[in-house]
């Protein structure tokens, strides 16, 4: 049985440090018919990131003008003055090469693309074993923690196709 990849989108989400991002490495590399949706950011890039590869780079000018012209399907300002999003015009390129887009975004993120395509979306949700590993992954990586997590709760807001309980942290 096949379906038609326009149809379709996989989205992978989980509180920062789960694993969501080895998890959709490790799908890319196994499922040539699957594409990483790159996602756009404010930020400035990493020593180790590429331009169109990993994000796609821009101004708060800019990406709040594509706000503005209804560009993204999703955007969220993650942290004060960091804006993240999928451009509407990624899921067309991976959709008209006839793969499937897989999104590696954050919960609030998730919800607004399955409120968007409730019958075409596979979403899953990386659930970490407890919010004492993460915060043991955390101070490891030494990342800041995100909001929901510091108030204790690593609970999805809604609830996802798929909640997966990753056994490593990353």
């Amino acid at each position: 049985m096949s379906f038609d990849p326009k149809q379709r989108i996989i989205i992978i989400t989980a509180p920062s440090g789960a694993g969501k991002t080895s998890i959709t490495r490790y799908l890319l590399k196994e499922f040539p018919q699957l594409s990483f949706s790159v996602s756009a950011a404010t930020r400035q890039a990493r020593a180790n990131e590429r331009e169109g590869v990993d994000y796609y780079f821009m101004t708060q000018e800019e990406f709040k003008d594509k706000i503005q012209r209804g560009e993204f399907i999703e955007w969220e300002m993650v942290y004060e003055g960091k804006y993240y999003g999928t451009l509407k015009s990624e899921l067309q390129r991976i959709w008209n090469n006839g793969q499937v887009p897989v999104l590696d975004i954050d919960v609030k993120g998730a919800i607004h693309v399955q409120q968007q395509f409730p019958d075409t979306t596979l979403s899953l949700f990386i659930e970490p074993p407890s919010v004492e590993e993460l915060k043991k992954g955390w101070k490891a990586a030494a990342q800041k923690r995100p909001k929901a997590c510091r108030q204790g709760s690593i609970k999805p807001l809604m609830k996802f196709r798929s909640n997966i309980i990753s056994t490593k942290i990353y």
